[in-house]
């Protein structure tokens, strides 16, 4: 028995990943949710979804996504959508650049709550940061991480080829095991 959600999200690419990984169709919806300032992803995602849950009150899925460059701490960690905004690839490529190396950590944190019960299912992928944006910027940042193990950015790869590297692909089997148990 699959529990049922709904994922909160207005990104088609992030529904598209969610459907094909879980292996089947996701309801989704938009919705206008504030995402709090923190650099703790858990925190991040529960004010999201409890605010889902109480706008359709009935068990939602949400997630939150970081790009942390280790050199700089925990930033730009979940902030990675306003220095994304303001830097464009390029730039993020060059504050790397400017720091003592460019390893870095792409982490997402899903978290599913019913009303009474919130679940995280979360993965970190260690990599480093590109010298210069590689293949499709069409999905944030995935033109400048490097995952370990790997030569090729994110936006260089295929879905296929990325999957071994995607720390979403990974959080997804563990959320999936939730899902069916």
């Amino acid at each position: 028995m699959i529990k049922d959600f709904t994922f909160i999200s207005g990104n088609e690419h992030k529904v598209a990943q969610l459907t094909v990984w879980l292996g089947h169709p996701v309801k989704h919806k938009k919705l206008d949710v504030d995402e709090i300032q923190s650099l703790d992803s858990r925190a991040v995602t529960e004010h999201k979804v409890r605010q889902a849950y109480t706008q359709l009150r009935q068990p939602v899925l949400v997630e939150d996504v970081s790009l942390t460059f280790t050199a700089m701490g925990a930033l730009p960690g979940t902030y990675i959508k306003w220095f994304l905004q303001e830097l464009k690839p390029e730039g993020l490529c060059r504050l790397a650049a400017a720091q003592t190396h460019q390893k870095a950590a792409a982490s997402i944190t899903y978290a599913w709550y019913d009303g009474v019960s919130i679940h995280f299912f979360e993965n970190v992928m260690p990599g480093t940061i590109a010298p210069e944006p590689r293949g499709s910027s069409d999905f944030g940042w995935n033109s400048v991480f490097i995952p370990e193990g790997s030569t090729k950015t994110y936006g260089e790869m295929t879905d296929e080829e990325k999957r071994p590297f995607s720390m979403r692909a990974k959080a997804i089997e563990k959320l999936r095991a939730f899902l069916e148990s």
